[in-house]
């Protein structure tokens, strides 16, 4: 006796969902070999198949499908992607965290005083070592390969906004503390908060995290010779100082992130929907001291301090497009290169500014950098979002 009756004669649309299982079914018994299908697995009947053995691979297929964890709202998967969605609508927020802890930061100062030196490095250390978690050892090896888009981007952001920094320093006769300030953060690497903006922007994300990558791991070197050689004549600037700072809090934290993400992934995925808290908090905690260790002078000589850091961001945004296209970037990869360097690592510059100046109102430039670069870009972002990137358009 056959296994299957014959059917009779029917369009194929016609078939029954039963039937469609029996014969994938019979197919799979007589081949043994072939692993149980996703149809079998996906539409098994409740009742017993006649002429079937009732433990199949389709079957045990199906009962481990059965058996795995839920990953529905309730289950770990549904709380792992609700704190995924919360972390994006505060990384979205950022600008306005920032800008209310500084807010808070004028208002009541003694909200943020007790951040210490140590409290400091730590948070700007673990905020560099989620950075690293998104990458891999292939994409560092990648960055290091410096394709003309990577090569172009790396050298405007070490060139645009520390020369930026430097004459609008001069420009706006600033005083030399607020100047060496501006210095400072002009030769920071790029931040985290470009890969946002770049996202948001419709540019080219792959290539704004390897020039995130590029520049933070050169910042151990670019950003204590930069910062000596242009504002040096402000202020008595620290080389290795700087280089041994900008290391612990950038060099070793991001390469041990990738480290992890490449050969402990599992722990990564689990504690990677935290990260983005730690870094809205760390940043928004880091801008608030600055602030509030100088509220007073800030509130006498704010309009100055804003002035200059806009001047600053606005030339990296602006110069970092139009020397891309000059130089023949296409349009989405100017728009990446464009956010890169006209977006800098405030944090790392307020950290430096705190350890290593003895004047505190250093500082405040790198604070309000952090406010404006984010405004800057997520107004970019919008105008960009709604002009879809062509090699003819801007």
């Amino acid at each position: 006796m056959p296994l299957l009756r014959p059917a009779p004669p029917a369009p194929a649309a016609a078939v029954t969902v039963r039937r469609r299982c029996l014969l994938t079914a019979h197919r799979h018994l007589k081949a043994s070999s072939i692993r149980p299908s996703l149809t079998c697995l996906r539409l098994r009947p409740a009742a017993p198949i006649h002429g079937i053995p009732p433990r199949t691979g389709c079957r045990a297929a199906a009962a481990d499908a059965d058996a795995a964890p839920s990953q529905g709202p309730g289950g770990e998967g549904g709380a792992r992607g609700a704190l995924v969605r919360i972390g994006e609508l505060l990384s979205l927020g950022f600008p306005l965290w920032v800008a209310s802890a500084c807010a808070l930061a004028l208002w009541r100062p003694p909200a943020f005083l007790w951040v210490g030196p140590t409290a400091q490095m730590l948070g700007i250390s673990f905020t560099m070592l989620g950075m690293g978690m998104t990458l891999t050892l292939d994409d560092l090896k990648t960055a290091l390969l410096m394709p003309r888009e990577l090569a172009t981007g790396f050298i405007l952001q070490y060139t645009v906004m520390p020369l930026s920094g430097f004459f609008v320093s001069k420009l706006l006769k600033l005083p030399a503390h607020y100047a060496a300030g501006l210095i400072l953060v002009s030769c920071c690497p790029g931040g985290t908060a470009s890969n946002i903006v770049t996202y948001l922007a419709r540019a080219n994300v792959a290539l704004s995290v390897l020039m995130t990558a590029a520049s933070t791991f050169a910042a151990a070197f670019m950003t204590p010779l930069l910062t000596s050689k242009l504002a040096g004549q402000y202020v008595a600037v620290d080389p290795m100082g700087l280089f041994v700072s900008t290391s612990q809090v950038v060099l070793a934290p991001v390469l041990l992130g990738a480290l992890l993400n490449q050969y402990c992934n599992g722990l990564v995925q689990l504690v990677s929907p935290l990260m983005p808290f730690i870094a809205v908090a760390t940043v928004a905690v880091l801008c608030g001291n600055a602030i509030a260790q100088n509220a007073s002078a800030i509130l006498s000589s704010g309009v100055q301090v804003v002035l200059s850091v806009g001047c600053l961001h606005a030339s990296g945004f602006f110069f970092g497009y139009v020397l891309s296209r000059v130089l023949g970037i296409d349009v989405a990869s100017a728009r990446t290169i464009s956010i890169e360097v006209g977006m800098q690592n405030s944090v790392l510059g307020v950290v430096l500014a705190s350890k290593h100046f003895g004047n505190p109102l250093t500082a405040v430039p790198c604070a309000v950098s952090s406010i404006c670069h984010s405004v800057y870009g997520s107004i970019l972002a919008g105008i960009w979002r709604s002009m879809p990137p062509t090699d003819k358009g801007v």
